[in-house]
């Protein structure tokens, strides 16, 4: 116990010292990451600054109330039984931060908040130093507790970078707009039209949304050409539909949330023929999206 007269470090946190994270979960109900303090934190403060997949901060940012940049002002490292489960060769800080930009978050934040974050001893065995250090980061709000958030996983303080900035500026504002892709919960139907000529056919893949949004995939065949995916977000498939470019917000949708195999119950009603074309053109398309790419253990 502390000395009488010396202010308890988590007195104010009640029982946020536990940090625990347990799971947490992107919108599409998928687990991003099951774990607590115990499991040690990747991320580097300077020097080496680790770099995420844009997978990884479209999981990070979408799961989070809060996205936002922050300035360490003090930092206070926590040890014996101030941090409880901390894994070996990490170090446990109280933080308190002032507030910068703020990507993500209703009502605002206070211009100083506190929270509490794990992060890797360097190779000598000594903890970082994180005052004046500018960091993102990616919390909830503690119920109750205006001035303090809770980081969302072990990976949710990241160091601060203009390209890391720059890619959640722009997959938030994607995430905000009304013409924001659906979240992806499953494949439906499909369809398989061959075309007048021999080498010629169109095959169209219907997505299942939570919110029955249509979403459908496309892929067009001519003979001598190319085959041409696109991803149509209305009912009509039209010249507009089009391949979604890698690391936006559509291509994190399809290429992080498609099943790798065509269910059996897509192509239940159509001919061994055309259920198999159906299936050779959604694995077309899985190849033109690429991998998700996350760094992250899921």
């Amino acid at each position: 116990m502390p000395p009488t007269g010396k202010r308890h470090p988590f007195r104010h946190f009640g029982t946020l010292f536990a940090f625990t994270i347990g799971s947490i979960l992107i919108p599409d109900g998928m687990l991003l990451a099951q774990t607590t303090a115990a499991t040690p934190s990747p991320m580097s403060s300077k020097p080496g600054i680790r770099q995420f997949s844009y997978a990884d901060l479209a999981d990070l940012a979408l799961s989070a109330q809060v996205v936002t940049g922050v300035t360490v002002i003090k930092a206070e490292r926590l040890k014996g039984e101030l941090a409880p489960g901390l894994a070996a060769g990490n170090a446990r800080f109280l933080i308190q931060a002032q507030t910068g930009m703020l990507l993500r978050g209703a009502d605002g934040l206070p211009g100083v908040i506190s929270y509490i974050v794990d992060v890797p001893l360097d190779g000598k065995g000594k903890a970082p130093k994180l005052k004046k250090a500018r960091f993102i980061l990616f919390a909830n709000r503690v119920q109750g507790r205006s001035l303090e958030v809770r980081l969302t996983s072990p990976y949710s303080q990241l160091d601060w970078t203009q390209t890391t900035e720059s890619t959640l500026r722009s997959l938030l504002t994607e995430a905000s707009a009304a013409s924001a892709p659906p979240f992806i919960t499953g494949v439906g139907n499909a369809f398989h039209v061959p075309g007048a000529i021999p080498g010629e056919s169109e095959s169209q893949i219907f997505l299942t949304t939570p919110d029955n949004r249509p979403i459908s995939l496309s892929v067009l065949r001519r003979p001598g050409e190319q085959p041409q995916f696109a991803v149509a977000l209305g009912e009509m498939v039209d010249d507009s539909a089009k391949a979604p470019p890698r690391n936006s917000l559509l291509w994190y949708r399809l290429a992080c949330f498609l099943p790798q195999r065509l269910p059996g119950t897509s192509i239940a009603a159509l001919s061994a023929t055309d259920g198999e074309a159906v299936r050779r053109d959604y694995q077309f398309v899985l190849g033109q999206l690429g991998p998700c790419g996350r760094l992250i253990v899921r």
